[in-house]
């Protein structure tokens, strides 16, 4: 069974869900996410609800949970590189597709990215265009530049 529960932070509203004595998605809407779930909140909803409450205050750089992101071999190696982007920093699509030995696979890096299921633990809004400038996020642009000026700031 697949249990969620919704956070209403300063920036954002996030849904939180386990199965599995694990975290499978970090959304900000429900509809994103699949298959049959329950509203409780876990012990392991509330402490990640927790930590990323400490991210928000500037308290906590790195997640300390137990993840199982859904998706093909090729997503879960983007989505492990992604977790390598220190706090703080950004670097683009091209740059994680050298990092995962696939080095001409940029757009399929970036359509990778964007369908990262654990938003924000999975930081896949460090990713920025190789020009520079923000690119897609599922949360908005918006919410993409105020999460890179927190880091930017703590």
């Amino acid at each position: 069974m697949k249990y969620y529960y919704k956070y209403s932070y300063k920036i954002c509203n996030l849904f939180i869900t386990e199965e599995n004595n694990s975290i499978h998605n970090v959304r900000f809407n429900i509809d994103e996410i699949s298959g049959e779930v329950k509203k409780s909140e876990t012990p392991l909803i509330k402490e990640t609800a927790k930590q990323l409450d400490e991210y928000f205050n500037g308290k906590r750089k790195v997640f300390d949970l137990p993840l199982n992101a859904n998706g093909t071999e090729f997503q879960k190696k983007v989505w492990q590189a992604l977790q390598t982007i220190p706090y703080g920093q950004t670097c683009n699509y091209e740059r994680i597709a050298v990092l995962i030995g696939k080095p001409k696979a940029c757009r399929a890096v970036g359509m990778a990215n964007n369908k990262n299921p654990i938003a924000i633990i999975i930081p896949c809004h460090r990713v920025i265009g190789k020009d520079g400038k923000l690119t897609g996020y599922a949360g908005g642009l918006e919410l993409k530049q105020k999460l890179l000026q927190l880091e930017n700031n703590n």
